[in-house]
């Protein structure tokens, strides 16, 4: 018998999951790539350990680790055994092209994989409960940091950094010339070129420009106040399905791609604080931004 929607139940089951999956991804990182000095963590087919620990994916500078499809296995049999009638799109495993009825799960299991090579501490696990298409719960977990953000629509956002609960809301700014902005740039080299040409140009508008390397943390980011905006093309669904909801529960404004889409067709993923959206929204339009960007 397929169990009932209810956003609260699912986010609860979004941040279990996503912070087992975490617990995972944290010690396994050190496992495959260790932490001396001048370790090369992009050599593909390397790990400290002789493990097959890198592999690529649409381009040799898009990768996957051992650790993403370890983790998303993880995630997909957590989710089986508590919610064993809902379907599971995940970056690495795929799932249904076409948005079904009822509950779907959308999971990254590393979003910052490149960070996460590195030892940039900032990557993230995502899991989100869609139903119909649109997020109704979803947990990101900061995995280096261990912080937990997570939302239930209607019911707020909040973040949890092992002292317990706290809302989330987004800044008060009310001018984009004082706005910090997140961003994050394609694999595909055109597409990269463009968005190389829209930052320049907004550059001198807003009060500075951040490149996280994590779309899940950079909408975060925007519900917690770290950053007062996000844009970029080209995301999927795994990557903005529960970051776009906590940002939208603290209150910011958001605008996501089609459910069914993918990072090759291009569209945008934006996240606002409130009291600039109309102004960010119109440079965005100035400059073109809004626009998909497919890579065909």
């Amino acid at each position: 018998m397929t169990k009932p929607a209810v956003p609260t139940d699912l986010e609860r089951v979004a941040i279990d999951v996503a912070e087992l999956a975490a617990d995972h991804v944290r010690r396994r990182r050190p496992e495959l790539f260790g932490v001396r000095p001048g370790h090369d963590p992009h050599a593909v087919g390397s790990g400290d350990d002789g493990l097959a620990a890198v592999s690529v994916k649409s381009t040799p500078t898009d990768p996957v680790t051992l650790a993403d499809t370890e983790t998303e296995q993880l995630i997909r049999s957590a989710l089986r055994q508590r919610r064993p009638d809902d379907e599971v799109l995940g970056e690495e495993a795929g799932g249904s092209v076409t948005v079904p009825s009822g509950v779907r799960w959308v999971v990254d299991p590393i979003d910052g994989t490149v960070n996460f090579m590195y030892g940039i501490p900032a990557y993230a696990v995502s899991v989100a409960a869609q139903v119909d298409g649109r997020s109704v719960a979803g947990a990101v977990v900061d995995v280096a940091r261990a912080v937990t953000y997570s939302a239930a629509l209607g019911h707020g956002a909040h973040i949890d950094s092992g002292s317990g609960r706290t809302p989330l809301s987004a800044n008060p700014i009310g001018r984009v010339d004082l706005a910090l902005v997140a961003t994050g740039f394609s694999y595909d080299a055109r597409r990269r070129a463009v968005q190389g040409e829209i930052i320049a140009q907004m550059l001198p508008r807003v009060r500075d420009i951040r490149r996280v390397g994590a779309a899940a943390l950079d909408l975060c980011m925007v519900a917690s106040g770290a950053v007062d905006a996000h844009f970029e093309h080209g995301l999927s669904p795994w990557d903005w399905a529960a970051g776009a909801l906590i940002a939208a529960e603290a209150g910011a404004a958001v605008f996501t791609p089609p459910p069914e889409s993918r990072s090759d067709d291009g569209h945008v993923t934006v996240a606002i604080a409130p009291r600039i959206a109309d102004e960010f929204v119109a440079l965005l339009d100035e400059l073109g931004a809004r626009a998909a960007m497919p890579t065909d």
